[in-house]
């Protein structure tokens, strides 16, 4: 039952109400943008051991590391006691959901470029817009809908997709994608009764059963003789890690907890359909990294890509106030 009366909130109510909102939304893509230049990092790490371990020993290494962050954020965060969620169900799908497509974006930088897989899985954006009409009943109007295809757009002037880009790896971030949307989808509605880090923690817990499922299937390295990249880095023999390695993986746990929780967070506190178009901050992160860490020199083609990407990131949120 409504507690507004009769007639609709007073002009002071609703002028109370628009900035908070507002607020929100900025909050929620400010966490996106964090959450995306955090993963990074994971990427990184996750495509630098890809020729040497297999991933779900990875996977499984980063989860014990991140329930131990996982268990601060929730203790700050409302208490143990929100695990207890009343939308289990839910919980686990959207967990099931988001451990198929990492485990599938992950398989694909063994095999692709990093800058081709990111820019594959951006076709994610486009499905979380498609899905929120239907599903969460929010409206994408026809602007939005445009500055996100022009924003798709710089992700392909920035890719420039070749030949090379459509070996078979290619269509595991074309499945990443699709998981992803439905995960953040399932977000969006969860949001409004349980908190971030609780489904940052049956995430982790579904990567975990996941990765211990596949190890315990393939851990032996009697299929590691598959000639494919991606196929090596799901079935080759586990190793224990040791020294620099071993520092590399762990610090993805910490890494998976925080920026997991910024994800949740940003599709928490704002429609799907104003935060979706900020995931494209990753292929600026991943510019910006390369520049720093290898010195790489961003051409035109990049530059041109980035500023489509960023000016309609910035349309769809003034557009969405």
């Amino acid at each position: 039952m409504s507690a507004t009366p009769p007639g609709g909130p007073s002009p002071g109510a609703l002028a109370a109400a628009l900035p908070a909102r507002s607020n929100e939304r900025l909050k929620g893509v400010l966490f996106l943008l964090t959450g995306g230049g955090v993963f990074l990092f994971q990427d990184l790490v996750i495509k630098t051991i890809s020729d040497r371990f297999p991933l779900p020993e990875a996977l499984a290494i980063r989860c014990i590391v991140a329930y131990l962050a996982l268990a601060v954020l929730i203790h700050y965060d409302g208490g143990f006691r929100g695990i207890l969620t009343k939308h289990l169900r839910l919980q686990l799908l959207r967990a099931v959901m988001l451990f198929a497509s990492y485990t599938c974006y992950y398989l694909s930088l063994a095999a692709l470029p990093l800058a081709e897989a990111v820019a594959i899985n951006f076709s994610a954006p486009l499905i979380i817009v498609a899905l929120s009409g239907p599903i969460l009943k929010e409206k994408a109007g026809w602007q939005r809908w445009l500055a996100v295809l022009v924003g798709f757009g710089g992700v392909l002037v920035m890719l420039r997709p070749g030949a090379g880009a459509f070996d078979i790896a290619a269509l595991l971030p074309v499945g990443a994608a699709a998981t992803y949307a439905v995960a953040q989808i399932l977000a969006r509605h969860l949001g409004a009764t349980d908190r971030a880090s609780v489904m940052s923690f049956y995430q982790n817990s579904a990567n975990f059963a996941g990765a211990l499922l596949l190890g315990l299937a393939f851990g032996s390295g009697a299929f590691a003789e598959a000639g494919h990249p991606s196929l090596q880095f799901l079935l080759r023999g586990w190793s224990m890690p040791h020294g620099i390695e071993l520092l590399m993986i762990a610090s993805t746990g910490l890494v998976a907890a925080i920026g997991s929780w910024c994800l949740t967070n940003a599709y928490r506190l704002a429609e799907v359909n104003v935060v979706a178009p900020f995931e494209y901050s990753s292929i600026v992160w991943a510019v910006l990294a390369g520049f720093l860490v290898w010195g790489e020199v961003p051409d035109h083609y990049t530059i041109l890509g980035i500023l489509l990407v960023v000016g309609a990131g910035i349309y769809v949120l003034r557009f969405a106030r």
